[in-house]
This record gives structure tokens, sequence and C-alpha cells, in this order.
């Protein structure tokens, strides 16, 4: 992520922090590993969702398995390789970039939820 210009502002491997950083923390997107510590991530989807904040799931399960809200949204399977993540990151958070920051040149951070958030780099 880090070769992206992205900071990485987790990971963070429990549900319960998961949905404090969710809702309290300012970030562009994440990514979430399905499985969080033996829970479901779909709690912390939830509230993403109704933050408008995009976000992609990673996991090794069919997107069948997914409860049928989230099983439209963008999915990784694992294993995956760096690029295919930065490139799937990066489809979401360009048009948000281009309609928030005019100029051609951006940086962003992460986090994560055992996976990672994107966060904006403040300036």
């Amino acid at each position: 992520m880090d070769a992206a210009g992205w900071q990485v502002v987790g990971p963070v491997g429990h549900l319960a922090e998961a949905l404090d950083t969710a809702a309290s923390e300012d970030f562009d997107a994440a990514v979430l590993d399905i499985d969080l510590g033996g829970h479901a991530v779909y709690p912390v989807a939830e509230v993403l969702d109704a933050r408008r904040i995009p976000f992609v799931f990673v996991t090794g399960h069919d997107p069948e398995t997914l409860p049928r809200p989230y099983r439209e949204r963008p999915r990784l399977g694992k294993p995956f390789k760096s690029a295919e993540l930065i490139g799937t990151v990066a489809r979401f958070i360009a048009p948000m970039a281009e309609a928030h920051w005019p100029a051609p040149s951006r940086e962003y951070t992460s986090a994560a939820f055992k996976g990672d958030a994107i966060k904006r780099d403040p300036e």
C-alpha cells in the first residue's frame, strides 16, 4: 500500500475496535477481511455504508456465501497479489479524489480492519 502512496492506519483486528474506527475515523476507503478475529465484519460494512465510505471485501469464500446486500460489492478472493488490491482500491477512490481535489497528484493513507482503509493525508 505504501508503494501506491497510501498510508496504513491499521490493522484493526477486533470487531469492537473496527466498529469504533469505522464510525469515528476520517478515511477514504476500507479493505475488510470478512473474518475479523472470528467475527463477521458485516456490522463494520454497515457503518461504512452509512458513512458512504467505499470498501472491498477480501475473502476465500464464494460471493454466493456473502449476505445478499453484499454479494455485488467489490471482492478480492484470497490469495491475491498486492497489485490486485491496489488496483481495486484505486478504482473506487479515483472518482472521489477527482471530485474533492482538482490537482492531478494525490496521496492517500490507509487504515486496516484486518485489511486496509484508505485515508487522505492532511494537507
